[in-house]
């Protein structure tokens, strides 16, 4: 299971007037986009946050560090946030992040590792709302053995501590991750898997809502509801969770919905996999092993469609390239699937 950052929480310790002027700013960003094109508009933005450095505001030089992040200027996001790391906890926390995910430099998991231990050992208040997604981190960098000594129990220890028992201003990320850890570590412990999915589904957890809608769909750690389990399936892929809506194209295939499996996974396998999976997950918060399982399983049926003719001209010339589109983007799950085909259980 490949892991990705926790984003960087929101501030609750703007002043009320320094955060209004920062709401401000974004709003005029969010305004002008309208009317300018997007170069010119982050220019004009760079400019107005350089006055406010000149004039001695702090927070701004956070917001130029945080904007160049965010346009993926990865090594200019560096620099700033070296220059004010040592006064600003945001800017320690984004280093963690990209020191450990090689964003603007080469990779470096302890330097990573080390910022992270930074920001959970600080007596700072100002820290405070960044310990959790900082121990989420680090229990990801022990459950991956980067920057730290693999060991799954210290991992699970950091994810709990980060998750807070479902609070809603904890670490969303390590209580869907603690649903996913628990449904796949051996044994398997159902019940603490369902349980964790259920607190980050609620919290608004996109991953969480497709995984209870399967642990639903199955009884897994939870009695068989398949009402329950198509309600959070369908919500779960309106808002874009690709796994989910892999799954969906399995049930309407069983059903022998053909027409409905056709027009989903054809949508589903035309995604394009070098840039639609990296978009997704970045939109979502969905892992992007999950989102190429599903992109997998929707180009499975689509071609098995397209071989038998169902809901659809038969063309089986385009079904082999969507079977080897399949093995290509998960070869394991794939096998799963010819092998349900050779026993003719699909």
């Amino acid at each position: 299971m490949k892991l990705t950052s926790e984003k960087l929480p929101k501030n609750p310790f703007y002043t009320s007037q320094g955060a209004a002027k920062n709401q401000k700013f974004v709003q005029w960003i969010k305004e002008k986009n309208d009317h300018y094109n997007h170069a010119n508009l982050m220019d004009k933005a760079l400019q107005i946050l350089k006055e406010r450095i000149t004039k001695g505001d702090a927070m701004a030089s956070f917001l130029r560090g945080q904007l160049y992040f965010e346009e993926g200027w990865y090594e200019e996001a560096l620099e700033q946030f070296e220059e004010i790391k040592e006064k600003d906890h945001q800017a320690t926390y984004q280093l963690g992040v990209m020191y450990y995910d090689g964003l603007g430099t080469a990779a470096n998991a302890e330097k990573g590792v080390e910022y992270m231990k930074k920001i959970i050992d600080s007596p700072c208040p100002k820290a405070r709302h960044l310990q959790f997604a900082a121990a989420y981190n680090l229990g990801r960098a022990h459950y991956e053995g980067k920057g730290a000594k693999r060991s799954y129990e210290e991992a699970e220890r950091l994810w709990l501590f980060a998750a807070d028992n479902g609070n809603p201003k904890a670490s969303v990320k390590a209580q869907s991750i603690l649903g996913l850890y628990y449904s796949t570590k051996e044994p398997k412990e159902l019940e603490k898997a369902f349980y964790w999915h259920s607190e980050a589904c609620g919290n608004g957890n996109l991953e969480s809502q497709g995984a209870l809608g399967l642990m639903y769909f199955y009884g897994q750690g939870i009695r068989q509801d398949t009402e329950a389990a198509l309600h959070c399936l369908r919500e779960a892929a309106e808002r874009g969770n690709v796994y989910a809506q892999g799954h969906l194209v399995e049930y309407y295939y069983k059903m022998k919905f053909f027409t409905k499996c056709v027009a989903f996974s054809k949508r589903i396998a035309d995604y394009d996999e070098v840039h639609d999976i990296p978009t997704i997950a970045q939109v979502t918060g969905c892992l992007p092993e999950f989102i190429s399982r599903g992109m997998a399983m929707a180009s499975f049926y689509y071609a098995r469609c397209l071989q038998l003719g169902l809901g659809i001209t038969k063309d089986e010339a385009t079904a082999q390239h969507y079977y080897s589109q399949a093995c290509r983007l998960n070869p394991t799950l794939s096998d799963e699937l010819h092998a349900l085909l050779i026993h003719q259980r699909i």
